[in-house]
């Protein structure tokens, strides 16, 4: 399961995208429309600026902004930067790899086998599904086939 905060990072990056190009949106805007506190939503959104995934502009048309175009910006990139590691078992893991603490052997790990395939299938929707597509065709994105 994803953690809270991924989904709300998810929805506030669905707001940003929905909105014009070039406007910024208040974060006070983006918690009142999605029902995420604001204090949890600019810890967030500070997350997502430092990897560079959105911008903020200070004054009084001050807010947020995309950095990247929508159709850039993958489920499993966001996830990624919010929850961490995207694997059922520590020894699947692209990015924090760790070998089990009980395991006799990867090779010969049928559960790995199988949890393979899971975390393999998953990866392959979460990288290939971007927020344009979330937000829909509109932002010039083809909505992915997520059961193809």
């Amino acid at each position: 399961m994803i953690t809270q905060k991924a989904k709300y990072a998810l929805r506030a990056l669905t707001v940003l995208a929905d909105a014009d190009a070039d406007e910024p949106v208040m974060i006070s805007d983006i918690a009142a429309q999605q029902k995420i506190p604001k204090k949890f939503l600019e810890q967030i959104l500070l997350d997502l600026k430092h990897h560079g995934i959105v911008v903020s502009r200070r004054g009084k048309q001050g807010g947020y902004l995309l950095l990247k175009p929508a159709h850039t910006i993958t489920f499993g990139e966001i996830l990624r930067i919010i929850d961490g590691p995207i694997a059922p078992l520590p020894c699947l893991s692209i990015t924090a790899y760790r070998r089990c603490d009980d395991c006799d052997g990867e090779q010969n790990c049928q559960i790995r086998h199988v949890f393979a395939k899971v975390a393999d299938a998953t990866r392959k929707v979460l990288f290939s599904t971007t927020i344009a597509d979330a937000v829909g065709p509109r932002h010039g994105a083809e909505v992915t086939r997520l059961l193809a």
